[in-house]
């Protein structure tokens, strides 16, 4: 009988999660880290939410207008199936898949991939935002990024809604949300 040693020569996956409001940057750093990736040499996929056509329906684009290739998916079990032989996932928009996204980004660390995740922690009422706390609670690493209060020039935490819509998802730039700090959130 074999017994596979404690010290294994087996890649070692972990999980990153860059988080925070509306325009705080998050898109244009995970774009940073998979540009460093690929310079590196390393093999990369990278994923968003089929419902964003913000910019492109393909690429991953930041409001900055920095960009790269991706491939939207509709269900987040075909990340799964497009991952076999990779080094580093990344993951957009996290907020906008639903919990199995979790159990997706928790099997790709398991085979030895580095998985970078952006995505909203809070929707447009302050409130948790999908799978977002599971993932955060789940990762190695998390960035928790920043915007300017549009209000008072203090950091902003929150994406305050304009558009006078409830529902949870409503894709939209600057014309839909705003950045905030939690004082002026709370006082709309």
């Amino acid at each position: 009988m074999f017994i596979e040693p404690f010290h294994s020569t087996k890649k070692k996956g972990w999980i990153e999660v860059i988080s925070g409001c509306m325009f705080s940057g998050k898109t244009e750093e995970l774009i940073r880290r998979l540009k460093r990736v690929q310079i590196a040499g390393l093999k990369a996929e990278i994923f968003k939410p089929g419902i964003d056509k913000r910019y492109d329906p393909a690429d991953i684009v930041s409001h900055d207008a920095s960009r790269i290739r991706s491939t939207p998916v509709d269900n987040h079990y075909n990340i799964l199936l497009l991952t076999s032989d990779v080094d580093v996932v990344g993951i957009d928009e996290a907020q906008f898949f639903n919990e199995g996204i979790v159990e997706v980004v928790e099997e790709l660390a398991l085979r030895g991939m580095r998985v970078i995740v952006a995505g909203l922690d809070m929707d447009f009422t302050g409130k948790p935002f999908g799978p977002m706390p599971a993932l955060l609670a789940r990762a190695e690493y998390i960035t928790k990024l920043h915007a300017i209060c549009v209000k008072c020039g203090d950091i902003a935490n929150y994406s305050y809604r304009i558009a006078k819509i409830e529902d949870q998802v409503l894709l939209g730039e600057k014309d839909v949300y705003e950045p905030r700090c939690r004082i002026c959130f709370y006082q709309k």
